[in-house]
């Protein structure tokens, strides 16, 4: 069976890719920093899929922990795909860039770039075993698009985007991609704005988007989710087309 890694996995969009793979046969290293919330998670989708399924509680910024998730994926016999999911804000709310704490921002690029590197540089020799091994950074618009208020959070973002497209060079034989998966109603999202109450698409329904790379497998570069959710609609010829190289979104 392939196996995937997930970070941030326990719940969110973490978790419903968890379900998705579950669902087609994979076996799942997942990772949160909550152990409860994360050991329901694995019991819910390993009694549900049948798939092993195992979770590694703990903050990926920490060296060894990132050890722990890779010999957990060892033992279930290699990995084929990551899944760099784990954030942080910087600041809950956010703030303008004059009030930005220094702390927070240092927090949110050790999380959001700092950490993700450190778990691809571990799994990198697992990776270049599989038959195809895979990357997946979880991007944000805020790392494209300059938003009042996700300076921080935005910045990196960025920079984890300009990893994943400088890694996709380097390993040729991966695939590597960026997805901005969109407005979603998460507890992160909740966290950054807590005033904005607009209904915003569950974490279930944009998951598939991410299946979609891993069945058509195109090259490494940056993909937005509403995109590629909306290729279940075309045809073979013309999602292949659509797919080879950066799909981008209006957000």
């Amino acid at each position: 069976m392939p196996v995937a890694m997930i970070t941030g996995a326990s719940k969110g969009l973490g978790r419903a890719l968890g379900a998705e793979l579950a669902q087609r046969g994979w076996d799942l290293v997942l990772d949160a920093r909550s152990a409860g919330v994360l050991a329901r998670t694995v019991e819910e989708l390993g009694d549900r899929y049948g798939t092993r399924v195992v979770g590694v509680a703990g903050d990926v910024t920490d060296a060894g922990h990132r050890a722990e998730l890779v010999a957990a994926a060892r033992g279930l016999g290699g990995l084929d795909l990551l899944v760099s999911n784990a954030s942080a804000l910087g600041a809950e709310p956010l703030v303008r860039l004059d009030g930005l704490p220094l702390d927070g921002l240092r927090q949110a690029l050790e999380t959001n770039v700092v950490a993700a590197l450190g778990l691809v540089q571990e799994t990198l020799p697992l990776l270049r075993a599989a038959a195809v091994g895979t990357v997946v950074v979880v991007s944000s618009d805020a790392g494209a698009e300059p938003y009042e208020t996700w300076g921080g959070y935005g910045a990196s973002k960025a920079a984890l985007d300009q990893l994943a497209a400088v890694l996709g060079v380097e390993e040729p034989g991966l695939r590597v991609w960026a997805v901005d998966p969109g407005d979603m109603q998460t507890d992160l999202y909740a966290a950054a704005v807590p005033e904005d109450e607009d209904p915003r698409p569950r974490p279930e329904t944009v998951a598939p988007a991410f299946l979609r790379l891993l069945e058509r497998r195109p090259t490494s570069g940056r993909y937005a989710a509403p995109a590629l959710l909306r290729l279940s609609g075309t045809n073979e010829s013309s999602g292949t087309a659509e797919l080879s190289g950066t799909v981008e979104e209006e957000q």
